[in-house]
């Protein structure tokens, strides 16, 4: 089976308690994230402070030697709190993502009425690491008879 992307921090900091505060205090958090295969897919949630806003992830597997931006898009309807939206990213990663020990990191970026905002994961980078998928198997084959009594003649 391909590798899986297997997060180093809790995929779903949206479920945590005090995840809407620290939207309020911080502008921009991670909500979601999960691995698919060649891909990520995740969820931003950011404070509403005006109707133009910018949302996207900045992400590199080297190690920042490089990296690529890919924007994040608004998903309507938002969030029933009234003072955030929602935006949605998927971070192409194509054969780079079956590399074993590939690691993956992002950031996200959120640019609003002249301001810029930054979810990096408390100074740590959110990060994925590629970890190779072990096939399931039905144990050591078993002697049909292992269970049965041994007669002796």
């Amino acid at each position: 089976p391909p590798p899986l992307l297997e997060p180093l921090f809790p995929p779903q900091p949206g479920a945590s308690p005090g995840f809407a505060e620290r939207v309020r205090q911080h502008k921009v958090r991670l909500e979601w994230v999960r691995a698919e295969p060649a891909a990520l897919r995740g969820a931003v949630r950011v404070l509403n402070i005006a109707y133009e806003k910018v949302v996207s992830v900045r992400y590199t597997l080297n190690g920042w030697a490089s990296c690529t931006e890919a924007a994040a898009t608004y998903q309507p309807p938002g969030p029933a709190d009234g003072i955030t939206d929602r935006f949605a990213f998927l971070l192409p990663l194509g054969a780079a993502a079956a590399t074993p020990e590939t690691t993956l990191e992002f950031a996200v970026r959120y640019r609003v009425a002249g301001a810029e905002y930054w979810d990096n994961n408390e100074g740590k980078n959110y990060r994925l690491r590629s970890r190779q998928r072990v096939p399931l198997t039905a144990g050591p084959p078993q002697d049909p008879d292992s269970s049965a009594w041994i007669h002796f003649i």
